[in-house]
């Protein structure tokens, strides 16, 4: 791990899937691209180099040399300190089940939304936190690492305690920032707003993708480059009031 970022390797053969990862990992607050590789040859090359600056994989189920699967199991045997997302468009029950039993991160079905992958990386930077420096636990604390949020589970339901670095009224200006906006903003049309910087507008975008108060989606910016773009979603306002 390099300056508290969490390093990842991406197994794709796709190249154009490939880069989206890349785009997406590198507009994502905590996380950057060790390495990206076509195959399972050169996933083991790049973790026989890397192993203690990788954290987090996305693997394909689908490779030309080996089975994803297969690679799965040798990467847990011989690298037990890095987790495994399995990124694929394999929907079959049996596969899904043995990655699960593999004990996958997450399972994420292609095609994939932007909101699936932040809320997948939200969570990943937020349980390696929570388990950083710690020498044990309660099981109040530990239930709350294990939580998953289930599909159809509603937003934050009651009163909680924000995280550090973010408070209420800079989360509703946020929020009525991207009501009023025409269209979908950047962190950087954001932090313009806000009067404040591009990392506090990003960490504040960052904090209501995972709570499903915001959208995230890539698009393309004027030089062609894609950019990370933020809309609201209509439970927002809703949301914000449970706090």
């Amino acid at each position: 791990m390099s300056d508290g970022q969490y390093g990842i390797l991406v197994i794709e053969d796709d190249f154009r899937i490939a880069d989206i990862h890349r785009a997406f990992i590198e507009q994502s607050d905590g996380f950057y691209v060790v390495g990206m590789a076509r195959n399972g040859s050169e996933a083991k090359a790049i973790m026989a180099e890397q192993a203690t600056n990788i954290q987090l994989i996305l693997l394909d189920a689908y490779l030309p040399d080996v089975e994803g699967l297969e690679l799965l199991w040798a990467i847990r045997r011989d690298y037990v300190h890095v987790d495994i997302v399995m990124v694929t468009a394999a929907r079959e029950v049996e596969t899904i089940s043995e990655a699960l039993r593999g004990g996958v991160f997450d399972y994420l079905i292609k095609p994939i939304e932007a909101a699936r992958m932040a809320q997948m990386l939200t969570r990943f930077r937020r349980e390696r936190e929570a388990l950083a420096n710690r020498a044990e636990m309660n099981q109040d604390e530990l239930d709350s690492v294990l939580a998953r949020l289930k599909p159809g589970e509603p937003l934050r339901a009651k009163s909680q305690a924000l995280p550090k670095g973010i408070d209420r009224l800079t989360l509703r200006r946020v929020i009525d920032a991207l009501a009023d906006a025409p269209d979908s903003l950047t962190a950087m049309q954001m932090a313009r707003i806000m009067g404040a910087s591009r990392s506090t507008a990003r960490r504040y975008l960052e904090f209501l993708v995972a709570e499903q108060a915001v959208s995230a989606e890539l698009g393309y910016g004027d030089v062609g480059r894609p950019e990370r773009r933020y809309r609201l979603l209509e439970a927002a306002h809703e949301w914000l009031n449970t706090l």
